[in-house]
């Protein structure tokens, strides 16, 4: 049997989730020291440029509990009930003075009953249960008062009744009773545990026409009436105890029978006893002027049941959370289509992220950056740091290879200006698939070139199909990239530069020189050499102290493990040298800088120049003492200083490795970049 239902799945021609732009949010977070998973979760709480947030459908799903709370109040029964009371007393009335032909002690006594009435509602219909009415429809308007409150009561249990028992018959209101004494048996013999599954069917057979939910099983009728129990135990609560006063004492003139109530008492019991987990005391404070009925007022508080629900499942905030656990039919009722889109496209988005390769989860069960997605967010950094570069130095690309140098095995799209060779397979193959492409027939056939037929024509090339051969440079460099990782770096804002110029670095290295060797410090009160994963991921903490020293030992170590290669040393601060080791290994820290740590800083950057290390300083920071410090040390070593702003400092670390590759290669000045950063910094050296 086939089953159809409203489309819900958002626009069919919409396109497949992106997930570049996540994954640049998801890196930049990571650098900023958030987790991988944290950094994923970040984003989705954000959203994108063109899709919403987790924040904003929570911030939606808060307005409309507020706005359920702000416009409603729970008189509405008792007011209801107050109308048809004034009605039936007036109607009395009007009829006792109509009437001639009544005795006149017979009406005076009447007369008396009603002025005499209680100002409290309940107490006055319960004190004309037994009056007589002479007016048709004084005692039609009382009997409505029965009417409504019994259907209001069966309401507040099983949503819809009381539209569907308006104008019901006696045998309507028995066949009701009949139900809730069949369903009280059959919760009483649940609780004992002596149901089967066919006293269930035995009982929806019988009785299903009552619950449109269509529950399949014993539990999904527990849950469904629980529920709906659950949240007119708390309208009960949540009303004053005057109201609720009065509201039990009226519930006993519901259809002239107080048996009703009893019924709805056991069942009430028997569910808080299958189902003690639902919230069976808690309350709400409505504020509004639209009165709720019991049935209406119910139904209400299980929409704010549900939307604390859903609050609680886009905060994402519980051990486990997955998108998955958002209820999307509850945020379609609530909220709309609309809104329950928006969260299946996230959760798209989220599978989309792990199954992307871009995000595993460790053996230590949290999430991390792949290989892959540190090779990307590398390559985007290196775009920008190349364009940074070619903006300055009217450069094409940093796609540079060596004329002269090894193959790497690669290719790439030719440029004005390479010199590289032609490879001429890869290049032969984009001219077949692009003229293809374009409808014309490709002529192989020795007999159709003797022939000079032209049912084919010949392979014609195009600039753009042309690739050249990658070459590595002969010559190696040992690189050492020396960060500072004091807390200054984070409190200033440089925290997050730093690991993008380490990446982008890193990213070139890798993939550009392969036959460079490039070893990552980072050093605050002490000094350590790190992975670039390790680095990226690094949060920012309280590292009281610049050990300079240390860092210049372990490169220092690094330059002699590569003895024939040669040595580049880059050393990124924002700060003077306030820390050095001991010969025992010990940190010694001293603000102002001691003379001993400036001293043995010094003579481990002088062992650097020994060793032949070309040294740049990226001095961040508008400190004079800092400049002056800086200044002093790069010339002892013939070194240059760069005073970079921070956008531009992933280009002047960049640029400062090519420079140093170039006049290695070419016997150059690095004069060849005097003026690579514009206005926006400044060379010394």
């Amino acid at each position: 049997m086939s089953r159809y239902k409203k489309y819900d799945g958002g626009d069919p021609l919409a396109p497949p989730v992106d997930i570049a732009e996540a994954l640049d949010a998801i890196g930049e977070d990571v650098m900023s020291g958030y987790s991988p998973e944290r950094a994923m979760r970040e984003f989705l709480r954000r959203g994108g440029q063109d899709q919403r947030g987790l924040d904003d459908i929570a911030r939606q799903v808060a307005e409309r509990r507020r706005d359920l709370l702000q416009r409603h109040n729970l008189d509405g029964t008792l007011e209801q009930v107050r109308e048809l009371l004034d009605k039936a007393v007036l109607e009395e009335r009007k009829q006792l003075a109509r009437d001639v032909t009544m005795d006149d002690g017979d009406r005076a006594f009447r007369e008396m009953q009603i002025d005499n009435l209680s100002p409290n509602t309940a107490a006055a219909v319960s004190e004309l249960s037994s009056y007589d009415w002479t007016s048709r429809e004084a005692r039609e308007a009382y009997e409505e008062i029965k009417d409504l409150l019994g259907r209001e009561l069966l309401d507040q249990r099983f949503q819809g009744m009381k539209q569907a028992l308006e104008g019901a018959t006696e045998e309507d209101r028995e066949a009701i009773a009949e139900m809730l004494r069949d369903l009280n048996e059959l919760l009483d013999k649940h609780n004992r545990g002596e149901d089967t599954p066919e006293d269930f069917e035995e009982f929806m057979a019988k009785h299903g026409h009552n619950f449109p939910e269509n529950p399949q099983n014993i539990d999904e009728l527990l849950d469904t009436l629980a529920q709906r129990s659950a949240a007119a135990q708390r309208m009960l609560n949540s009303m004053s105890e005057e109201q609720r006063r009065e509201l039990m004492e009226l519930s006993q003139q519901a259809f002239g029978s107080p048996s009703l109530m009893e019924q709805m008492a056991q069942l009430d019991a028997n569910l808080q006893a299958a189902r003690p987990g639902e919230d069976w005391y808690g309350s709400e404070e409505f504020g509004g002027g639209e009165g709720l009925g019991l049935g209406d007022g119910t139904g209400v508080l299980q929409d704010i049941a549900e939307l604390d629900q859903l609050s609680e499942q886009l905060q994402q905030s519980y051990a486990g959370s997955r998108l998955d656990d958002i209820d999307l039919d509850a945020l379609s009722r609530q909220l709309g289509d609309e809104a329950a889109v928006d969260a299946r496209t996230l959760r798209e988005l989220e599978q989309a992220l792990r199954d992307s390769g871009q995000i595993e989860r460790g053996s230590d069960g949290d999430l991390r950056l792949t290989p892959k997605a540190m090779r990307q967010l590398g390559k985007a950094l290196l775009r920008d740091v190349a364009q940074r570069l070619s903006g300055r130095q009217g450069e094409r690309d940093l796609q540079r290879a060596g004329a002269a140098g090894d193959l790497s095995g690669s290719s790439r799209p030719w440029a004005f200006g390479d010199t590289e060779p032609w490879d001429v397979p890869r290049t032969i193959t984009n001219a077949v698939i692009r003229e293809v492409g374009e409808g014309r027939a490709i002529s192989t056939s020795s007999t159709q070139r003797s022939t000079g037929s032209t049912a084919g024509s010949r392979v014609r090339l195009s600039v753009d199909d042309i690739e050249v051969q990658e070459t590595e440079a002969r010559t190696q460099a040992a690189v050492a990239l020396l960060v500072d990782t004091s807390f200054s770096m984070a409190m200033d804002g440089r925290w997050v530069p730093m690991k993008r110029t380490a990446l982008a670095l890193h990213t070139l290295i890798k993939s550009r020189f392969r036959n460079d060797d490039l070893q990552l410090i980072s050093f605050g009160r002490y000094a350590q050499t790190m992975e670039i994963e390790k680095l990226t991921a690094l949060d920012a903490i309280w590292d009281k102290g610049t050990n300079l020293h240390h860092a210049l030992l372990l490169a220092n170590r690094h330059f002699r493990k590569h003895p024939g290669a040669q040595p580049v040393l880059l050393i990124v601060t924002d700060g003077e040298p306030t820390a050095h080791l001991e010969q025992g290994g010990e940190v010694w820290f001293s603000y102002p800088p001691h003379p001993v740590t400036i001293a043995r800083s010094v003579e481990e950057l002088e062992n650097s120049r020994r060793l032949g290390a070309q040294t740049t300083f990226f001095r961040l920071g508008d400190d004079p003492g800092l400049a002056r410090f800086i200044d002093s040390m790069a010339r002892r070593v013939e070194g240059r200083v760069v005073a970079p702003e921070l956008d531009d400092l992933g280009a002047a670390v960049v640029g400062s490795y090519l420079g140093d590759r170039t006049a290695r290669r070419t016997s150059n000045s690095y004069g060849d970049y005097p003026d690579a950063f514009g206005s926006r910094g400044w060379w010394a050296g």
